[in-house]
């Protein structure tokens, strides 16, 4: 049959990313608590493609994925990589992994257990035989603002917030270590199930530690720049605002190497 994707093209333009995205794949993940996790990834896969090709192969992404069965290990991700180069005749390949990622908590007064869900993320990519990975994680918190707790005779404003945080390293860093680094930071952590006493806990735990954004970049950057894995962090924070009609951010970046867009 034709094949119009390797034609040549004489436009001379050549194109940084094209592939696929929004792919769901069961994947396999490393957990903390129970060795192994299963979830569901929304994935994006992409190569670059030189001037002179007319187009990419879009089903030879998902027969890469296809390749490794019906569930995708981490530990695969460098072969994965390796295979889009070799198949689609490319320089360099993408990979993003997006996918929720359950923590089994426990209530802080009354103990009682629920399942907490967080989002995170795998970037990876290569140009060469080496593979630059990025781990990432969303992690909901509150925040209670100092300025109104400093001006008010009763009470004070907080709100949810969320933090991305990610981490290049040069060992294992486990997903929950990132959001045990994160929760520490902020006013309070989120739990999906409080009972009164939980609720009156977590209440009077904001109070007593208000940070503003800036505070809670400030110490998520602190605690992770502790840690000698980590050869590069990018930490996002933003608060959703309970007494304004906007929200308020704050980002930090630190370590020596390019974050990959």
């Amino acid at each position: 049959m034709i094949d119009k994707q390797s034609e040549r093209d004489k436009r001379g333009v050549s194109i940084d990313r094209v592939g696929v995205r929004d792919l769901r794949y069961p994947i396999l993940v490393k957990d903390l608590a129970h060795k192994t996790q299963n979830t569901i990834a929304t994935i994006a896969m992409s190569v670059d493609l030189p001037h002179h090709f007319k187009g990419t192969h879009m089903s030879r992404f998902v027969e890469v994925l296809n390749e490794h069965g019906g569930v995708v290990h981490v530990e695969n991700i460098p072969e994965i990589l390796h295979k889009m180069r070799k198949r689609l005749a490319a320089t360099c390949a993408h990979l993003r992994m997006d996918f929720p990622y359950f923590i089994e908590k426990k209530a802080p007064v009354s103990g009682a257990r629920s399942l907490m869900d967080y989002q995170a993320t795998f970037l990876a990519h290569t140009c060469n035989p080496k593979i630059d990975f990025v781990l990432g994680v969303r992690v909901p918190v509150t925040t209670l603002c100092p300025c109104s707790k400093a001006i008010s005779r009763r009470g004070a404003h907080n709100q949810r917030g969320e933090v991305l945080l990610q981490t290049r390293s040069k060992r294992t860093i486990w997903i929950e270590e990132l959001i045990n680094l994160v929760e520490g930071a902020a006013s309070c952590e989120l739990y999906s199930l409080l009972k009164r006493s939980d609720e009156k806990h977590v209440t009077e735990r904001a109070y007593a530690n208000p940070v503003f954004v800036e505070d809670l970049v400030r110490n998520v950057a602190v605690a992770v720049r502790r840690d000698p894995r980590v050869l590069w962090h990018r930490v996002e924070a933003i608060n959703f605002e309970s007494i304004h009609n906007h929200n308020a951010f704050a980002i930090v970046t630190g370590g020596s190497q390019k974050f990959p867009e």
